[in-house]
Order: C-alpha cells, then sequence, then structure tokens
C-alpha cells in the first residue's frame, strides 16, 4: 500500500506560500486567511516531520526540506490541471486573461460581436490590471489571453499578432481647439502620465526630439492608461493614450490628438493559449476574429514612428 499523502489543501498552500516567499500573499492568492496557511503549513510539517520554512526579519524563506519538496509538488498540481482542463476543454467557454484598459477601449466590443456570430463562441472575460502583462496557465484558470508584450513566450503556447502599441498623446476636444500643435502649446499644457514611472511620456519625447523642450516634472500620475486617457478627455491636461485604442474616441469627437505623432513602443499585443490544450479550433477561430477586426480599424491620419 502506498504511504498516505498529506492533505491537498495543504500542499497548495505550501506551494503558494513558497512560490511568494509570504504567507500573506499566500493566502490573497487562495482567498484564504494567514493564519489558514500557517495552520496548513503546520499540517505538512508534522506529516513531513521537518520544518518547511523559516523566518529571517521579515524574510519568510523555504527551508532545505521546502526546495527538495516544491518542484514535485508543484509539477504535481500541473499535471492535475491539465487533466482538468481536458474536460473543461469539453464545454463551449473560453476563459480569457486581458488587460484592462483593452478591455475597456477594444476588446470588450469585439468579443461581444465574436458571441453573436454563432453559437459556441462564448468567451468568460477577466480585465486584470498587471503592472507586466503576464499569465500563468498552469496556475490560472484561463485558456487564451491577450498581453502586451515582445513576442518572447514560452514553445509550447500559440501566440498571434493583433496590433502594436502606438503611443500618442491625447486630450478633450475642448482643450485642443486646432492642429498640430506648437512646442510652446505643449510645453505650457499639463503631462498626465499614465504610469508613476512617466515612461510612456518619456519614450515619445525622446523618439520625437522633444525630450529637452518638454519637462516630465509635475503632472498628475496613475496607475492605468485608462485613467490617463479618461482624465484628459475630461480636460485636465494631455495624456499619452494609444492609437489603437483610442481611435473610435477620436472618430467619434471624445478625444483630439494635439501632436499627430504616434511612437511604436517596441511591444505588441498578442492573443496566446497554450498550444497543448484542448479547444484549439475554436481559439483559431477566435484568433482569425480578432485580426479581421483589427484590420477593419479606420485610424486616424497619423504619422508613425517605427
Amino acid at each position: 500500500m502506498s504511504r498516505r499523502l498529506p492533505p491537498l489543501y495543504a500542499l497548495r498552500a505550501f506551494e503558494a506560500a513558497a512560490r511568494h516567499s509570504s504567507f500573506t500573499r499566500a493566502a490573497n492568492e487562495l482567498s484564504i486567511t494567514q493564519s489558514a496557511v500557517s495552520r496548513h503549513i503546520k499540517t505538512l510539517e508534522e506529516h513531513f516531520g521537518c520544518r518547511l520554512f523559516q523566518r529571517n526579519g521579515r524574510n519568510l524563506q523555504p527551508s532545505e526540506s521546502a526546495r527538495l519538496l516544491l518542484p514535485g509538488v508543484r509539477d504535481g498540481f500541473a499535471a492535475l490541471e491539465r487533466a482538468c482542463a481536458t474536460l473543461h476543454g469539453e464545454d463551449d467557454v473560453l476563459r480569457m486573461k486581458a488587460p484592462s484598459t483593452l478591455t475597456m477601449r477594444w476588446l470588450l466590443a469585439r468579443l461581444s460581436r465574436f458571441r453573436h456570430l454563432q453559437a459556441g463562441n462564448e468567451v468568460q472575460l477577466t480585465s486584470a490590471w498587471m503592472e507586466v502583462d503576464h499569465v500563468d496557465f498552469n496556475h490560472e484558470p484561463f485558456d487564451c489571453a491577450v498581453l502586451l508584450g515582445n513576442g518572447n513566450f514560452p514553445a509550447d503556447w500559440e501566440a498571434t499578432f493583433l496590433f502594436p502599441e502606438l503611443l500618442i498623446p491625447v486630450g478633450s476636444p475642448a482643450l485642443i481647439h486646432e492642429v498640430p500643435w506648437t512646442v510652446a502649446q505643449l510645453a505650457s499644457v499639463e503631462l498626465l502620465h499614465p504610469t508613476p514611472d512617466r515612461r510612456d511620456w518619456r519614450d515619445w519625447l525622446g523618439r520625437t526630439g522633444l525630450a529637452e523642450q518638454i519637462s516630465l516634472k509635475g503632472g498628475q500620475a496613475f496607475d492605468t492608461l485608462e485613467l490617463g486617457m479618461i482624465a484628459a478627455a475630461r480636460g485636465y491636461g494631455v495624456a499619452i493614450g494609444d492609437l489603437m485604442m483610442v481611435a473610435e474616441d477620436v472618430a467619434q469627437g471624445r478625444l483630439s490628438l494635439p501632436w499627430p505623432t504616434a511612437v511604436f513602443s517596441g511591444l505588441n499585443y498578442y492573443l496566446v493559449w497554450p498550444g497543448t490544450r484542448p479547444g484549439g479550433e475554436r481559439l483559431k477561430r477566435l484568433s482569425d476574429f480578432l485580426q479581421s477586426e483589427v484590420q477593419a480599424m479606420a485610424l486616424p491620419a497619423v504619422e508613425i514612428l517605427r
């Protein structure tokens, strides 16, 4: 008879705690309390008769025993999730993860059309804020994702190029009466920053040769591209937007382009999914549909610097 295994929920708590080096972050991921994670770890330590974690000040470090245990536990859960995904692949729902701004500005309308084309095209979308676009198909319940990246994805993933990230200044039509603006006009307005590190404006000014003439100091900083563009539309200043995501707002007069030059950030949006999972035919249909939507878009007439 094989040796009794410890509880799976305790092993799951151990894997999350070891991956995050934190009981708190493991608890947040698993939607349980920190004390519950601690109890699960204690259960495992009693089962194996050894310490699994050591505290060094505020830092939580896996013990040597934990480092020996972790690879097998991680591979075991990955195998279980792949097996369960086989049954998930039999239903009519594709589970997708996507960045929040892309969801609101572009993806939501396209997925609504995709669902109405024919039966069996249901997509369950989860919008997520991500500092760096990322998905872990072994530990997150998604069949596919739309990510902004450089195209260097795992070898067993399928990836479909959708469109490039093209940065461009945007503002309220009430603020921007005539275009293009002069350097003096751009220098006099408050710049709105979609990220606290101001990287988007820095990239745009550098590529357009205006870095020495426009100051990055001051100006409101936000956590997302979406918040920056909302503030710009309400007349609080000029933000950096993405050309593909503001095209419809520009066409309908909700946003204007004070300096009609877009700069390629070096990153692109991709639809990605694990090539070894079921549902490949439906994902290919979704991929073809999203590419056709991109090709059908009418973009504002601007200069594009690549």
